[in-house]
């Protein structure tokens, strides 16, 4: 036990004594741990805490006075009866070596290696693997720390501005406290720490595509391209050699098949059309750098931080960018569609909330900025025949049971010149505006998913069309998918029956304009111009990394 040593008589074996001695180095390696001297990331701090623990005599330690009254490390150690958590009877567990390669590769996650000690520790496995009792306390201390900080960072969301959560789920980030609390509580260690570094499917195909990228382009000559006439095979001259220089070729002037090879590649890695002819888009990507992309990466990175770590979680993930949905069960998407977003102005925004509920038999409320022209002007020329027409009905103001008012009392000539606000809403039936079907998540902005009558709209390359919500190509897919089964069906003609989902599903709206695939990382352009902020507020905390 800690604290009892042998007398001066004591027979006990020597393997014996060694290992009660290595017992107690650790023990107060620990607790000289928990001094405020430890934990410096400067070199005369490492010095100071390396001498305290050589130093200490072994023999009995009392560990109590070295225990400060308050410090994240002390009071996990001091719980668990000071017994380690990275090393056993064999030495370091394997699992050292996984936190180790996650801290030492901490920039591909925009965050900064120096800051978990990783050079440090790397030396500290080494001289642990010695089976030095003083090392292996070192390495202990040291793990506990960086695993607690690089996980907590991890999974903190410095990107929270970039999102609006509209409900608390399960999104807040945990303290280094508590990563230490559930490592120390778990039956396994390996699978704990394997899934504590993982994050979700989009997280980490832009990590694996962040190092990919790097591999592939980052590596070639920064060189600039002149601009000018586009160039493609059979061209020959000095803006040939600088690109074929900047694509990695061997030098020439000759715009051959090789160098058609290449531009084609680096088109189709970088969103652009994948032919073989270096055009002005073309040229002004290489000369943007692979610098440019790798933080276009890293702001999508911080995007896919905000998305759940849960395996197991079932969750609605739309991309506005990509104009796209997801359905992901057990870590994998199920199931996609297309979908309409927010046009220029009234960009759907980033958000994230659960699906509680359904509302069938919608009423579409008409947006107040289409009021004048969709349906002010129309009645101008046509008469109350316009609103019959599209079913449309008028009410006094925006509360849920306001009363309805006749088209002869609006003045409709302020209507159509934006002097006056005037609720119009649309009747159930097959052609409202929100279809058959809504799907609702608790928000002020009035932002939900639902159906469309107009399907032909799901067509367009640009799907950036609706006010802010989003359309969803098959309704009654998704909502199979959210009841676990049959989508539910209206029983009566009334308008806006809710209908309950057996369980909330987290609905995650996201923008990426780099995004994983089988092929790699796809970029995507940005059209809401949303990157150029994201991407200032890493590069101010860092270059991009966090510190």
């Amino acid at each position: 036990m800690i604290g009892l040593a042998p007398g001066p008589g004591d027979t006990l074996p020597r393997r014996h004594r060694r290992g009660i001695a290595k017992a107690v180095a650790l023990a107060a390696a620990l607790a000289l741990a928990a001094m405020p001297d430890w934990g410096g990331s400067s070199p005369g701090s490492g010095v100071r805490a390396t001498a305290a623990w050589a130093a200490a005599p072994a023999g009995p330690v009392r560990i109590e006075p070295y225990l400060p009254h308050e410090g994240t490390l002390a009071d996990f150690y001091r719980a668990r009866a000071f017994r380690p958590l990275w090393i056993d009877a064999s030495g370091l567990k394997p699992e050292a070596q996984a936190v180790l390669d996650a801290v030492a590769g901490a920039a591909t996650d925009g965050l900064a290696p120096e800051r978990y000690r990783a050079a440090w520790l790397g030396e500290a496995l080494a001289q642990a693997r010695t089976g030095d009792p003083v090392a292996l306390a070192k390495a202990e201390l040291l793990l506990s720390r960086a695993y607690a900080d690089y996980v907590a960072d991890l999974r903190g969301r410095a990107g929270a501005a970039d999102m609006m959560i509209v409900e608390e789920m399960a999104l807040e980030p945990p303290s280094a406290g508590e990563v230490l609390d559930a490592a120390g509580a778990t039956e396994s260690l390996r699978d704990h720490v394997s899934a504590a570094l993982e994050l979700n499917p989009v997280y980490g195909g832009l990590r694996r595509g962040l190092a990919d990228y790097r591999a592939r382009w980052s590596k070639l000559p920064q060189v600039a391209v002149p601009e000018g006439p586009a160039l493609a095979p059979g061209a020959a001259g000095e803006r040939v050699a600088l690109l074929r220089r900047r694509l990695g070729l061997e030098l020439g002037t000759r715009f051959d098949p090789a160098l058609g090879q290449a531009v084609r590649a680096f088109k189709q890695a970088h969103g652009l059309a994948g032919d073989a002819v270096a055009d002005a888009e073309t040229i002004a990507a290489l000369n943007r750098g692979s610098g440019h992309y790798e933080r276009v990466i890293r702001a999508n990175l911080e995007r896919a931080r905000m998305l759940p770590a849960d395996p197991a979680q079932r969750f609605v993930l739309v991309d506005a960018a990509a104009a796209r949905l997801w359905l992901y069960e057990d870590g994998h998407a199920v199931d996609s569609m297309k979908v309409i977003v927010g046009k220029p102005g009234q960009e759907t925004p980033a958000m994230a909330g659960p699906i509680r509920f359904a509302v069938l038999n919608p009423y579409w409320n008409v947006p107040p900025d289409l009021v004048p022209k969709r349906v002010a002007q129309r009645v101008l020329k046509d008469g109350a025949a316009a609103l019959r027409r599209e079913r449309f009905e008028l009410l006094r103001d925006w509360s849920d049971d306001a009363p309805r008012i006749e088209p002869a009392a609006v003045d409709w000539k302020a209507v159509a010149s934006g002097k006056r606000l005037l609720r119009v809403r649309q009747l159930p039936g097959p052609g409202n505006m929100m279809g058959r079907i809504k799907f609702m998540i608790p928000n002020k902005l009035g932002i939900y998913l639902h159906d469309t009558p107009n399907k032909a709209l799901f067509d367009s390359a640009d799907r950036r069309l609706s006010s802010g919500c989003v359309r969803v190509e098959d309704a009654a897919r998704l909502a199979r998918w959210l009841f676990g089964g049959a989508a539910p069906v209206a029983a009566t003609d009334a308008p806006e029956q809710k209908v309950a989902l057996p369980e909330a599903v987290p609905l995650f709206i996201t923008y990426l304009t780099a995004a994983p695939s089988p092929a790699g990382i796809v970029f995507r352009e940005d059209l809401d111009a949303r990157d150029a902020a994201l991407m200032a507020k890493l590069d101010s905390d860092g270059a991009g990394s966090r510190s």
